[in-house]
């Protein structure tokens, strides 16, 4: 099957276009609040419309600032040293999640001391609302051909213009690449978006011990962004960055997934001391 070719231009007026890619950010930002509302009935202290409101505002800045400043620390390093106004030129493309899940957690913990929430239950009121999101961004990656993945041995997969994967099979002539490769994007829309939102929203649908919601989204992104990044072509100029066929992603996931195990058993053991 080839793959689907879709205009990354919804449609444009003069110097202004509606791409694909950010409507996908809109609507993950507007997932957030509609989820949101829906989840702070059920919260104590309850939160107003204007906290949630403030919430969504203050993580959407901390989403599209740390993302791309992720992305140019943690991709585009040497490009960053030769031209310092890079990091600005977002029309040119470049997000990364790893940098947005900092940028969201510095914003959160400016919401927190404006609020004077817990930070922790900030998190966890948060982390079962983002998935949807995360999966449609990798929707847009995927309208957009962009991360392509890695050649299918079992012939399961997309064909994809040469255009798209010139970068990673500069051999590639004529309109379609021979090869069938993994729709990547689309697995990682699926495990990360789909999968993660239901099992942190069923997990959250009951009173859990503060930071166990936090801990399993560390957990389970990581998990399914290890896997998910198996099936993914490594960038093309950075190419696999240890021994043993380990990309970016799974590099920069794998402390996530630490992180998140360090926080799970201390929210059971916080919960077992204050129960005894």
């Amino acid at each position: 099957m080839h793959y689907p070719q879709i205009d990354p231009i919804i449609f444009s007026l003069g110097p202004v276009a509606l791409r694909w890619y950010g409507l996908m950010y809109l609507l993950g930002f507007a997932a957030v609040l509609w989820l949101g509302r829906h989840r702070a009935l059920a919260q104590q202290p309850h939160w107003t419309h204007e906290e949630l409101s403030d919430l969504v505002f203050y993580g959407a800045l901390g989403a599209v600032l740390g993302g791309r400043v992720g992305y140019v620390l943690f991709y585009n390093a040497s490009v960053l040293a030769n031209d310092p106004l890079y990091i600005f030129r977002i029309w040119e493309g470049g997000m990364a999640f790893h940098g947005g899940l900092l940028g969201v957690l510095v914003a959160m913990l400016v919401f927190a001391r404006r609020t004077s929430r817990s930070f922790i239950a900030i998190t966890d009121f948060l982390a079962p609302l983002c998935p949807i999101g995360l999966g449609l961004g990798r929707l847009g990656n995927f309208i957009n051909m962009e991360l392509p993945g890695r050649v299918s041995e079992s012939g399961v997969g997309l064909v994809y213009p040469c255009d798209a994967v010139l970068a990673i099979s500069p051999m590639c002539v004529g309109a379609w690449e021979s090869a069938v490769r993994h729709p990547s994007p689309l697995y990682q829309a699926f495990f990360e978006g789909v999968v993660l939102f239901a099992l942190l929203w069923l997990v959250s649908r009951r009173p859990r011990p503060i930071g166990f919601v936090s801990a399993l989204f560390l957990v389970g992104y990581g998990c399914f962004r290890l896997v998910t990044e198996l099936f993914r072509e490594p960038d093309a100029h950075i190419g696999f960055v240890l021994f043993g066929g380990v990309s970016m992603g799974q590099l920069l996931s794998l402390p996530l997934l630490i992180a998140g195990i360090l926080l799970g058993l201390w929210s059971l053991r916080n919960a077992r001391g204050k129960a005894s």
